[in-house]
C-alpha cells in the first residue's frame, strides 16, 4: 500500500484529493497497488469538510508515522515547502510536487538527496500543468540531443494576449476579464511580468540539457507594455504577439530568455490561444515535436501530480534519477551576443528625416506601411547581436525627428 500525505489543501491539493477519490479504482489498477490518502496537512480549519477525519495541522503527525511513504507537496514557494520536502526525502520518503519555484531554485540539491536515499522526487506538474513534458524529455526523447525549446508556458498571459487580439480589448480590461474568469490571480505579477514562465523554462532547460539553468540569470520581460495598437498592427502584418520562453544550446553554454515576441502566423506556436500552452522541442534525431494542452487549472495540474504518484507506485523500489549538474555560474550565454531581429514602431515629427536617420543607424531598411497611423513608421531590423540592435533602438530616442519609440519586439519567423 502507498500511504500518501498531501501538504497544502489549496487549489492543487484539493484537486489531487478529488482526482484520487473520484478515480480510486482505476488509479489502483494502473498503479498495481492501493493508493491510500492518510493525511492532509493545512494550517486552516475546514469545518464539516468530507475529508476532515484525515486533516491535521501538525507536521509531526505525518513525519512520525512510519506508514507514510509518499508526500505530495502543494504548499508552494520556497519556505516551509523546502523544509518539508527536504525532511521527507532525508527520511526516505518519495515526494511529488507541482511547485515550480521550489524545483527551479533547489532542484539540484533535492534531486541529489533523492538519489542518495534511492527515492523519487517527481515534478511533472511544475511546468506544463496537465501537459506531459518532463518525463517525455527525460525518457521518450532520451536518444536525442535536445538543441532548443520554445514554449508558451503561461495560460494567463496567453489568455490576455488572445483577448486583446481577437476582441480589441486593452491590456487592463483583458487582465480584469482574466481575473473574473479565474485565469489570473488577484496579484497577477508573477504571470504578467514573466516570472512564472521563467521558472518553467529553467526547469525544462535543466532537464533537456542535463545542467542546472538558474532562472535568476534568465533575462525576463512581461507583457504589460503591449498595447491594442501593437496587436492590431501585428495582425495586419500577419504576425501574432506571444509571451515566449525559449532556450537553446550554443556550444557548451545555454541561451535562455522570456519576452513578448512577434511570431509569423505560420509558426507552430502562433495559433496557440486562450489559456492553452504549448512546448516546441527540437532534437537532433526527431526534429521538432510539440506538446499542447491546458497548462494550468486545478484538475489538469492534479492529473499530472497523480500521474507521478502512479509512476512511483509502479517503480517503488527503483527511483527516477533525473540528473542535473550543480550550479555553474558561467553556463549561461550572454544574451546580448545572441543574434535576433526586432520589429520597431516609432512616432515621428518629420517622416523623411526620421527615415534617413533610421537608415543610417540600422543600414538599408524597408519600412512597413501603417494604414491609419500617418505619424508613425515601422520596420523590421536586419538580424544582428541583440545588444547592438537594442542599443541602436535606444539611439532613436535621441533623434529630434523621432518623438517616441512606441514598440520594440523581437521578431521570430
Amino acid at each position: 500500500m502507498v500511504n500518501i500525505a498531501v501538504l497544502g489543501f489549496g487549489v492543487v491539493g484539493t484537486g489531487v484529493v478529488e482526482v484520487i477519490r473520484k478515480s480510486n479504482e482505476s488509479i489502483n489498477r494502473k498503479a498495481g497497488d492501493n493508493i491510500n490518502l492518510k493525511y492532509i496537512l493545512d494550517i486552516r480549519d475546514f469545518p464539516g469538510h468530507p475529508e476532515s477525519s484525515i486533516m491535521t495541522k501538525k507536521p509531526d503527525d505525518i513525519f512520525h508515522d512510519p506508514e507514510v511513504n509518499l508526500i505530495v507537496e502543494t504548499i508552494g514557494g520556497t519556505g516551509i515547502a523546502y523544509e518539508f520536502t527536504k525532511r521527507a526525502l532525508l527520511s526516505g520518503r518519495h515526494v511529488v510536487t507541482s511547485n515550480k519555484e521550489l524545483v527551479a531554485t533547489h532542484g539540484p540539491e533535492l534531486l541529489q538527496i533523492a538519489k542518495e536515499k534511492n527515492v523519487h522526487y517527481l515534478f511533472e506538474a511544475s511546468v506544463g500543468g496537465g501537459i506531459p513534458i518532463i518525463k517525455p524529455l527525460y525518457e521518450c526523447l532520451a536518444a536525442n540531443e535536445i538543441t532548443s525549446i520554445m514554449a508558451i508556458l503561461n495560460g494567463t498571459t496567453n489568455y490576455i494576449l488572445t483577448s486583446m487580439a481577437k476582441e480589441g480589448k486593452d491590456f487592463d480590461t483583458a487582465l480584469k476579464d482574466a481575473q473574473v474568469n479565474g485565469y489570473a490571480e488577484a496579484n497577477p505579477t508573477a504571470d504578467i511580468e514573466g516570472h512564472d514562465s521563467c521558472r518553467k523554462i529553467a526547469i525544462l532547460s535543466s532537464i533537456a540539457y542535463g545542467m542546472f539553468v538558474d532562472y535568476k540569470h534568465i533575462p525576463t520581460e512581461g507583457i504589460k507594455n503591449i498595447t491594442y495598437d501593437d496587436q492590431k498592427i501585428a495582425q495586419a502584418l500577419n504576425f501574432k504577439i506571444k509571451l515566449a520562453a525559449y532556450s537553446k544550446v550554443l556550444g557548451n553554454k545555454v541561451f535562455a530568455r522570456v519576452c513578448p515576441v512577434m511570431l509569423t502566423s505560420s509558426h507552430a506556436l502562433a495559433n496557440v490561444e486562450d489559456v492553452f500552452n504549448a512546448i516546441l522541442v527540437s532534437g537532433d534525431a526527431i526534429g521538432d515535436v510539440m506538446f499542447y494542452g491546458r497548462g494550468a487549472g486545478k484538475l489538469p495540474t492534479a492529473s499530472a501530480v497523480v500521474g507521478d504518484i502512479i509512476d512511483i507506485a509502479k517503480n517503488i523500489d527503483r527511483s527516477h534519477m533525473y540528473v542535473w549538474t550543480e550550479k555553474q555560474e558561467d553556463n549561461l550565454l550572454n544574451p546580448g551576443e545572441v543574434e535576433t531581429r526586432y520589429f520597431v514602431r516609432v512616432k515621428v515629427r518629420n517622416s523623411e528625416e526620421a527615415k534617413n536617420y533610421i537608415n543610417k543607424i540600422f543600414g538599408v531598411t524597408e519600412f512597413i506601411g501603417l494604414l491609419g497611423y500617418q505619424d508613425q513608421l515601422a520596420f523590421i531590423t536586419n538580424k544582428g547581436p541583440d545588444k547592438e540592435i537594442s542599443g541602436n533602438i535606444d539611439k532613436l530616442k535621441e533623434i529630434a525627428s523621432v518623438s517616441k519609440v512606441l514598440t520594440s519586439l523581437r521578431a521570430i519567423e
